[in-house]
């Protein structure tokens, strides 16, 4: 798999007083005439004539980096007033201090890359749940007219030939805008962005106005961030104003989505899909057709035009973002059965309800992995596996370290009330011990099963849980890996170990001793 730096469309060098241009800044008067090829905020993700941005961080101030970013072929400096002055006098390249280097990245991004968000059909979503899924079917939407639509998200970042695997859910400003131009640049005509909270309030999507933003949930999420629900929703309504998206659609299906539509700056439609609320576009008659493995739903508009549609994702929760990705279609101009045909059409979203083993062996469980990992998220999941099945519901589950402890108990509470079997174990623990993450889990599961009725502590790994969680399942059951998803590591004292759920689940099916038994 490349990496980020592979991306490098091709740049017409730009003095950096144009690059500048419409920013209070102050350096030397020779500053302004050196020329630039590139930004970044990263001496990671630097070439020969670019401008390095020194941005402050919650732990150091990337000044600390400047050096380095001048071996690595940096031409100029960007930062405030207090990296200036941590740097001194005689730095072999121009400094230039700007008020808040965070806001001026992305207008130096798109300066230096000629806003290549203008020429492209682009396409966001924003939510706590339902983010990945909703991109990649977005993505089959765009297909209609542009089959290689690129796509940036949680999963990877897709241009071309391009395909990398992403470091968090939404890049930097300069990354994005490298993104936009290589995808103009190979005449992909789409693109969709994947946008989070933090990308929002850390102004990485700012320049980019979307054709068609989407909203999902909000949901119990980040607050060890935000502080509260309310400002988490702020970071999130900051996509649907006139700077951000040129129109919205939001499902109104919890008290967010309607309060959202309410707030929304831009023309806006509405979609209830899991719920009755009133909106433009209701969601009716959802069932799981067991033979197709698929959630099958009726969507209706305002006009009164209807389309059954077969989700390619399972699970009812899918609904809200297949819903959701649709009425963004209809939104862009495409044809309602145009629309529903291209979603689904859709591909396998990687770690999103992902089947491992789609057929069975003889004796052997079903065996899904997916992402969810907050209490609504997981709720929705595990009520739509029980539908999928008469046998049991058995799920390994963990939750984040250094992340936000409020959500765990209420997290373990839903696994207990929704599964039949619960293995409880570790996710990425980071730096905190793991021992007290398990402990908050437990007290949740108790709180339902005070007994600990078919609950088991692993304490050695998560690939023990994995293990002993489809060794002990048998024809019929459905065994739930979740948090994870398509992670490929686990993250523990900060150091990144090699770890794939989905993988470590498909060398366990097949040597799975039943195997050779039939």
């Amino acid at each position: 798999m490349e990496q980020i730096c592979d991306i490098r469309p091709k740049v017409t060098p730009v003095c950096l007083s144009e690059v500048l241009e419409g920013l209070s800044w102050d350096g030397p008067a020779e500053a302004g005439k050196v020329k630039v090829s590139g930004v970044s905020v990263s001496t990671h993700d630097i070439d020969k004539g670019w401008v390095f941005v020194a941005i402050k961080g919650y732990s150091h101030h990337g000044i600390e980096h400047a050096a380095v970013a001048v071996r690595h072929g940096a031409v100029a400096i960007i930062t405030d007033s207090e990296g200036a002055t941590r740097v001194g006098e005689g730095f072999p390249v121009p400094v230039i201090t700007v008020a808040d280097p965070r806001s001026a990245v992305a207008p130096i991004a798109c300066a230096i890359y000629k806003n290549p968000a203008k020429d492209l059909v682009t396409a966001t979503v924003t939510g706590t749940n339902g983010k990945t899924t909703t991109t990649y079917l977005l993505r089959a939407l765009l297909g209609v007219d542009h089959p290689h639509a690129a796509l940036c998200g949680t999963n990877e970042v897709s241009v071309g030939q391009h395909q990398i695997i992403a470091s968090r859910t939404t890049a930097e400003a300069p990354v994005l805008q490298r993104f936009l131009a290589s995808a103009r640049e190979q005449n992909l005509g789409g693109a969709v962005i994947e946008t989070s909270s933090h990308a929002l309030s850390l102004h990485r999507v700012d320049g980019i106005c979307f054709d068609v933003a989407g909203f999902t949930n909000l949901q119990h999420d980040h607050l060890d961030y935000y502080g509260d629900m309310d400002t988490y929703f702020a970071a999130k309504a900051q996509l649907f104003t006139p700077g951000h998206a040129k129109r919205a659609v939001v499902c109104v299906d919890d008290k967010w989505g309607k309060k959202m539509a309410q707030v929304s700056q831009i023309p806006t439609v509405t979609v209830a899909a899991l719920s009755q609320s009133e909106a433009d576009w209701q969601v009716s008659d959802i069932h799981a057709d067991q033979e197709s493995m698929r959630t099958v739903f009726t969507l209706t508009g305002p006009e009164g035009q209807t389309g059954q549609v077969a989700s390619p994702v399972l699970g009812e929760v899918n609904v809200q973002n297949c819903a959701v990705t649709i009425v963004c279609g209809v939104q862009l101009g495409y044809d309602l059965q145009d629309a529903i045909k291209a979603v689904e059409g859709a591909k396998q979203v990687p770690g999103r309800m992902q089947k491992v083993n789609p057929t069975p062996a003889p004796g052997q469980p079903l065996v899904i992995a997916d992402y969810a990992h907050t209490p609504e998220g997981l709720d929705w999941t595990l009520k739509s596996v029980r539908e999928m099945t008469s046998g049991k519901v058995v799920i390994v589950f963990g939750t984040d370290g250094d992340r936000d402890p409020s959500k765990r108990e209420d997290l373990a509470e839903v696994a207990a009330r929704r599964a039949d079997i619960l293995w409880v174990t570790d996710e990425n623990p980071r730096t905190e011990d793991p021992q007290s993450i398990r402990d908050y889990l437990i007290r949740g599961v108790k709180r339902v099963r005070p007994d600990m009725n078919n609950v088991t502590e692993i304490t050695t790994c998560r690939r023990d849980a994995v293990r002993k969680a489809i060794l002990n399942s048998t024809e019929g059951d459905i065994v739930m890996l979740t948090g994870k998803g398509i992670e490929w590591y686990q993250d523990i004292e900060n150091i990144k170990h090699t770890y794939s759920d989905i993988d470590t689940a498909a060398e366990i099916l097949e040597r799975d001793p039943r195997r050779e038994e039939k």
